[in-house]
């Protein structure tokens, strides 16, 4: 399980935190509640607090996926303001499966589970992950879009899975990390941002506003997923822009 590996890798003598300390002193917080998230987010090592945004995640008629995300990503930024630290990075994002134009949200019942991931299967859908930086009042905002092509599991999988539990929190009423269920194909693209965090995307936009990270985050979220990304030197280049 993922997390066994963060255990374990947080008790190596390589470990990416020891390796390579914070170098700045910079508070971060990161405004979700999603445990995906926070997993993800403590690979860098960064001093950070935890801060649920409570913010409407309605579609607007006819958002497109992509401007979706960055929105809901941007409101629970400004959201977490108020009880902010002063000199604080807040970090919003917000995750979405799209078939198409279609945003398949969290499954509302078992049932609207069962259609998505009868819908998505033995296809190739879109992932939107939007992610928002706000400090001393500036705003950044970045995208992160990745191919999923799912693999074709059967009714009696589907039925499985959903007794689980798992479905019912997950947009798409999937995660791709499952053990079990283990619903994706072959992936090409961010991992990590398909579970809700593009930490690649993350260190991109730090630079902008000047904010020292550690250099090795792509290899620890490597490392921890147990997947060799083909984007991450793309994305740290810029060359590859959602």
């Amino acid at each position: 399980m993922k997390e066994e590996s963060l255990r374990r890798a947080m008790k190596e003598k390589n470990d990416c935190v020891r390796i390579f300390p914070l170098m700045d002193k910079t508070r971060f917080i990161l405004a979700s509640n999603s445990p995906r998230r926070k997993q993800l987010f403590a690979l860098g090592g960064w001093d950070f607090a935890v801060l649920a945004a409570d913010v409407d995640e309605t579609p607007f008629e006819n958002e497109p996926p992509r401007e979706y995300v960055v929105r809901l990503a941007k409101a629970k930024s400004l959201a977490i303001q108020p009880r902010a630290e002063s000199e604080a990075v807040i970090v919003g994002s917000d995750t979405t499966v799209a078939d198409g134009d279609q945003i398949l949200g969290k499954p509302v019942d078992e049932a609207d589970a069962r259609r998505m991931l009868r819908q998505l299967r033995g296809r190739v859908h879109q992932v939107f992950t939007g992610i928002a930086i706000l400090q001393n009042g500036r705003m950044f905002a970045d995208l992160c879009v990745t191919d999923v092509p799912m693999r074709e599991y059967s009714d009696d999988e589907i039925e499985r899975y959903i007794q689980s539990g798992d479905p019912m929190d997950k947009a798409g009423a999937y995660a791709i990390q499952h053990p079990d269920f283990q619903p994706v194909k072959v992936l090409d693209g961010c991992y990590a941002g398909v579970m809700g965090l593009p930490l690649c995307h993350l260190l991109r936009m730090l630079r902008q506003i000047q904010v020292s990270v550690c250099e090795d985050v792509p290899g620890a979220c490597q490392s921890f997923l147990a997947y060799e990304c083909r984007v991450s030197s793309a994305v740290l280049s810029g060359e590859l822009v959602s």
